[in-house]
This record gives C-alpha cells, structure tokens and sequence, in this order.
C-alpha cells in the first residue's frame, strides 16, 4: 500500500500551469468558455470563489455535475503557477488553531485574501479517504488576478465527468479510473 501524506496536493500539471476545477451553471460555463475567462456578469467577481485541483473531490461536490443546475458544468481551469503560488502564499486557513483568539483570528483573516481548507479525498465511489485535498478559496482580493491574469485555458470537462460517472455505476472501476485525470504529486510547501 502507497503510504500518502495527510495533506498533498495532486493535481495535472506542467512547468507553466496547473489545473484546478470548478462547477457552474450553464450560464456562467458559456460564458466563461466563449471569453476565455469568467466575466461578471453572470460570475460574480465580489464573491469567494473556490479552486480544487483534485478532480475527484470536485466529483464529490457537484455530485457528478447532477447535484443542482448551479454546478452542472464541470470546468477544467488551468491557472498559471505564479498565481497558484501566490494564493498559496497569501493565505490562511478557512478555520482559527485552536489556540488563537477572535482579535488575532480576525486580523489574520483581514490580511489574508485567500482561504486553504483540506478535506477528505475521495474515490470513485466518492468515499472518504484517509488523506486530504486542497480546497482554495480566493477572496475579493484575489478573485480579479484569477480572473484578469491567472488563467490560461478553460476546458469543459462535463462529459468526461459524466462517463466516468457512467463507468463508476455499472462498475467498470479499471475503465473509470484510466480515464481519470492524470494528477501527480505537486510538491510545494503552505505556509
């Protein structure tokens, strides 16, 4: 058995970008497939917006892309790794240690634009595993460098999801993982 971290990022990448995923309605996917971007309206570029590099987790929250019309499309967003990076380096966790008080909790947050949470990867049947995947919420800060000069390509993966999907439930597991999106090991360190 592969010994994996509690948290890892795993992701499809190479030396210029990385992919994260996102649903939306058919309105926003549209829009954002015809301009190359996500454009307000309808995207609302005042609101937090969460990345996942983990497809499979992306599964687990949009339900295969079934669970309501707001996450029908399935879309493939490959983000420079600068931006990737400075997300990262200018975040903070979604939930206060322990040990922190309101007043510091607060002004951690005020600082920090963009939110890192890990949660439970999941398989094909969309189970928990033992280990976590990033979950990157960008704040109001953050949102117009991902939309204005992070992206580089945006890729709807709808179908894709729902054959796997398919596969998954007449239980043809070798087939709906080859299909799977080919995530390595992104190594990077969180503050």
């Amino acid at each position: 058995m592969i010994n994996i971290p509690e948290r890892q990022i795993r992701a499809v990448y190479d030396d210029q970008t990385i992919r994260v995923y996102q649903a939306y309605s058919d309105e926003i996917a549209d829009t954002a497939l015809a301009k190359g971007t996500f454009v307000s309206p309808p995207f609302k570029i005042s609101r937090m917006t969460w990345i996942k590099p983990s497809f499979l987790w992306m599964m687990y929250r949009s339900g295969w892309s079934y669970k309501d019309a707001g996450q029908r499309r399935i879309l493939a967003i490959d983000i420079s790794r600068e931006g990737f990076h400075w997300a990262l380096d200018n975040s903070c966790p979604s939930k206060p240690a322990p040990s922190m008080n309101e007043a510091d909790w607060n002004r951690l947050k005020t600082n920090s634009p963009v939110r890192i949470q890990w949660d439970p990867e999941r398989d094909l049947h969309l189970r928990a595993l033992p280990h976590r995947a990033i979950q990157i919420g960008l704040g109001e800060a953050a949102v117009p460098l991902y939309v204005g000069q992070w992206i580089r390509d945006i890729t709807d993966v709808t179908d894709l999801a729902r054959t796997i999907h398919d596969l998954v439930k007449n239980n043809r597991l070798d087939e709906a993982g080859a299909r799977l999106p080919p995530e390595r090991v992104y190594n990077v360190i969180i503050p």
